[in-house]
């Protein structure tokens, strides 16, 4: 990406960073309020960073669909399609992995679907962030690429209007937008099976399901103009306060739109989308102001720089590595009742250095343990970059 939009690989690099930091907590049990998801309704710093990983999706398409217009409709095809499956298979693979799991105590190999002891027929999820991303990035090209200005903004909006009438009229009457009410649950059940369908909320019901992602189409779309215009208009005054105006207004429609459908990120509701797009806008123009215009560059925008260079590997690698070194497990230590229980590498280090840094309060000990996933990740990529390697599918 041009020097000139430095600010743009700022921007996504630090959404690479806060992800990592709100996905590695050293326990789920113990995290501050600001860095775990909105129990339901509500959106909170966390619940602010896939959005604007997609927006900076987005943010990237700007720059390469000139090339798939140049090159035409054959050669968008390819290269979208192409892109669209990889993502979306090692988003799979990252499901699936590390194919191996513990099943009373032995090693056995992690199949399709296995009978579960306690929780009947598991299956591997199917639906995840990548396999998000990768929809939306597809969707969002093809609807730009085909819709030709005019007509990709009126599909846009189409999106967000439809999905909130499907929501509200195939919804439960009595709630509509609760998570036992939501219409894509059945959805995602009945295309893909209730053992391959996220069951973290108690039930099966998944927050990347298939029917939510029509509302988060718009995010990357909403990121793609917001690229092409900063590459029209270049760094001016003009730009920056057309943005900043831009992202307030969508902000406060955002808002105003909560009122008749809930800001949510598990259901990925239109005013969710609006809202955080604006805030989006506001973060990218914030840091225009700084680096473009200002020049504030330094150590701690190399910082975030390193992880925008290389933000899918470092993703899946989050993702893998604990997988892996789950399978890694000795004796820590044994209960009154003789029972012994085991640790990993990683929750060795979380119960043995991260909570002993500091008091009584654990919501600290996990949060230096998040930290230091986010230096350790990042001396990976900084070498990375240092020898120039950037994994690109």
């Amino acid at each position: 990406m041009n020097q000139r939009y430095y600010s743009l690989d700022v921007f996504r690099g630090a959404t690479v960073a806060l992800m990592i930091l709100v996905n590695n907590p050293g326990s789920w049990d113990h995290i501050f309020a600001p860095l775990d998801h909105a129990e339901w309704h509500g959106c909170t710093p966390t619940d602010l960073v896939f959005p604007f990983f997609l927006f900076a999706v987005g943010n990237a398409m700007a720059f390469v669909m000139p090339k798939f217009e140049q090159e035409g409709t054959a050669y968008f095809l390819k290269k979208v399609l192409k892109r669209t499956l990889l993502i979306f298979l090692i988003g799979l693979f990252l499901n699936w992995s590390p194919f191996v799991m513990y099943q009373n105590g032995q090693l056995v190999p992690k199949t399709w679907t296995w009978i579960n002891s306690d929780k009947g027929i598991s299956g591997i999820r199917i639906m995840g962030v990548l396999q998000r991303i990768a929809l939306c990035y597809c969707l969002a090209a093809f609807i730009v690429f085909f819709g030709k200005g005019k007509w990709s903004k009126i599909i846009a909006a189409a999106l967000l209007i439809g999905y909130w009438l499907l929501c509200f009229g195939l919804g439960n009457k009595a709630d509509p937008y609760s998570l036992a009410g939501y219409f894509g649950t059945a959805v995602d059940i009945n295309l893909f099976g209730t053992p391959h369908v996220y069951k973290g909320e108690g039930i099966p019901f998944d927050p990347e399901g298939l029917a939510s992602t029509f509302a988060a189409i718009v995010e990357v779309i909403i990121g793609y103009y917001v690229g092409s215009y900063i590459q029209k208009k270049g760094k001016s005054f003009e730009m920056l306060t057309t943005l900043f105006i831009a992202g307030t207004m969508l902000m406060l429609a955002g808002y105003i739109w909560d009122m008749f459908f809930p800001i949510n990120k598990k259901i990925w509701t239109s005013s969710y989308t609006i809202y955080t797009s604006g805030l989006a806008i506001i973060t990218l123009s914030v840091l225009i102001f700084c680096i473009e215009f200002k020049k504030t560059t330094g150590k701690w925008s190399k910082f975030f720089d390193v992880f925008g260079k290389n933000p899918l590997f470092i993703f899946v690698l989050s993702g893998f590595l604990p997988r892996v070194l789950g399978l890694i497990r000795w004796v820590d230590s044994v209960a009154p009742d003789g029972t012994k229980l085991y640790t990993t590498p990683f929750a060795w280090f979380y119960n043995h250095v991260c909570k002993n840094i500091v008091g009584t309060d654990l919501r600290y000990g996990s949060l230096i343990y998040a930290l230091f996933m986010i230096a350790f990740y990042w001396l990976i990529v900084y070498i990375l970059d240092k020898k120039k390697i950037y994994v690109k599918v």
